[in-house]
């Protein structure tokens, strides 16, 4: 088997055994291919001088640190797939250090900022245009329930359609997780099911947000694109606002009023909670003021 051909079967293992979603195959597909492209006997043959030499490579093309360091994870799980199967009796990736990569802290939107931007979606809906109504519904559920966009605009219709204060949502890895509905939220998106299903070529999809994409759901990069100019709308600096820093904001708003960091993790769908403690930055505030106000021996 050649090395093309074990990209493929690693891939294939990645998605019947670990139900990795399609974003994560075409990056895990493209770093491995960049590296069989710039490997000297390709990636499957490579030895550890060679992976050295690889992530030396990459350095030099100028990728970030964290790009760096992807790279390397996924040659990493490559040669583990491939001592597991038998077609090598080693791993040239061990011996090779990971690159340091600086944890970014997260773009932050204030609450006064997000309320803005959930107000001005709320008053466009109001003109009854489609696009504006959807993405009223769009931005509604993803502050209520912090989805990562490829979870948001890919959800089946009968999530709007059965009118509860919280659906299951299948995430990375196919791990199952509870995602609630605000009040605001579930009446957004019965205005936009009831605008949805007076459309014939809508209402008989599967997708809560359907679209003539090739996957038959509204692409993340039209939500994105349409979410910079209700942003615009409200007053609020476009380059700040992304479906990702939603998604923060609902994070971080969670635990500057008080939630648990735990509770967070498992409404994000992280499985480490190294992950979630990222957003630990918003809390300081808030624990210098309980430890002033509360400790006995604070003055």
């Amino acid at each position: 088997m050649n090395g093309a051909a074990m990209v493929e079967a690693f891939l294939e293992m990645m998605i019947a055994e670990r139900g990795a979603s399609d974003n994560t195959l075409a990056a895990y597909r493209r770093d491995l291919e960049d590296a069989q492209q710039n490997m000297p006997d390709g990636v499957a043959s490579a030895s550890a001088a060679d992976v050295r030499a690889y992530v030396g490579d990459v350095a030099a093309r100028g990728f970030a640190g964290s790009s760096q360091a992807r790279k390397l994870s996924a040659l990493r799980q490559f040669y583990k797939f491939l001592y597991a199967e038998g077609y090598r009796g080693d791993d040239p990736s061990g011996p090779v250090d990971s690159p340091r990569k600086q944890r970014s802290l997260p773009k932050i939107l204030s609450e006064a900022e997000t309320g803005r931007i959930l107000d001005v979606a709320a008053a466009e809906a109001q003109k009854g245009d489609p696009a504006r109504v959807r993405m009223h519904a769009l931005i509604e559920v993803l502050y209520a329930t912090g989805l990562r966009v490829s979870e948001l605009v890919s959800l089946p219709a009968t999530v709007a359609q059965r009118d509860e204060r919280f659906f299951i949502i299948r995430g990375k890895g196919g791990k199952e997780r509870m995602a609630p509905l605000s009040p605001k939220a579930r009446e957004a998106m019965r205005q936009w099911l009831a605008l949805r299903n007076s459309d014939p070529g809508l209402i008989e999809s599967p997708w809560l947000f359907p679209s003539s994409s090739e996957a038959g759901y509204l692409p993340r990069q039209v939500f994105a694109r349409d979410l910079k100019s209700l942003a615009a709308l409200a007053g609020v600096s476009a380059s700040k606002v992304s479906p990702h820093v939603i998604r923060h904001a609902f994070a971080s708003h969670l635990l500057q009023n008080g939630a648990d960091l735990r509770a967070v993790q498992e409404l994000l769908g992280h499985s480490d909670i190294s992950t979630t403690q990222i957003y630990t930055h918003v809390l300081e505030e808030r624990l210098v003021s309980l430890v002033r106000d509360h400790h006995p021996l604070a003055d």
